[in-house]
């Protein structure tokens, strides 16, 4: 079985490379604090549009490392505040990747606690519809199934299905080894040429 706090070593840019953009969130979910890597399996979940019942009871079902993500719909309602997210962060939540707004930002930061989302608002959400649990959902414009693999920091989120995990984490660790024995001057010359070749055979003549 893949350890998947070791996804916590490979950055967002490594994986979009390698899983391409179908598995990258769009750029509208970022941090909203200059927060750590994050890296766990998604505990998915889905609020009916202005309301963040299932978020809420979201926190206390999750597993520790993982990372709740949310469908929501919804720009205008924050799914969560300071209080939730400290209580998350208390029970080993990694963090939030949420299709949606929380709002007390200060609060948020200053509990350390990791959230990607769209924004903030200062409205909170009612908590009296139901929505999902453990289904999957779609976040960023990224089909989210529960226990994808999800990696998310200042570059942006990607999620690995986690069918893929072990042969993914192979090859970016592959990659960052390749990456880190290789001198800028090498990358240079090997660049440089695939520029040309590339402008060659498209009949650049400058």
């Amino acid at each position: 079985m893949t350890d998947i706090r070791a996804f916590e070593d490979v950055p967002p840019t490594t994986l979009a490379d390698l899983l391409g953009r179908g598995q990258v969130m769009d750029t509208g979910i970022r941090p909203l604090w200059d927060s750590p890597r994050i890296a766990g399996p998604a505990y998915t979940v889905k609020c009916v549009p202005g309301d963040n019942l299932m978020l809420h009871a979201a926190i206390y079902r999750a597993e520790p490392g993982s990372v709740v993500v949310v469908e929501s719909g919804d720009l205008d309602h924050a799914l969560a505040g300071g209080n939730v997210c400290a209580v998350a962060r208390r029970r080993g939540v990694a963090g939030f990747v949420v299709d949606g707004v929380i709002r007390d930002l200060g609060e948020v930061r200053e509990a350390g606690f990791p959230v990607f989302s769209r924004g903030v608002i200062p409205i909170p959400g009612t908590k009296e519809k139901l929505g999902e649990l453990g289904t999957a959902v779609r976040v960023g414009g990224v089909l989210v199934n529960p226990g994808d693999v999800v990696v998310a920091d200042e570059e942006g989120v990607v999620v690995t299905p986690v069918a893929r995990a072990a042969e993914v984490l192979g090859a970016a660790r592959a990659k960052l080894a390749k990456e880190a024995g290789e001198t800028l001057d090498a990358w240079e010359e090997n660049h440089r040429a695939r520029i040309e070749k590339s402008l060659t055979g498209l009949g650049f003549t400058g």
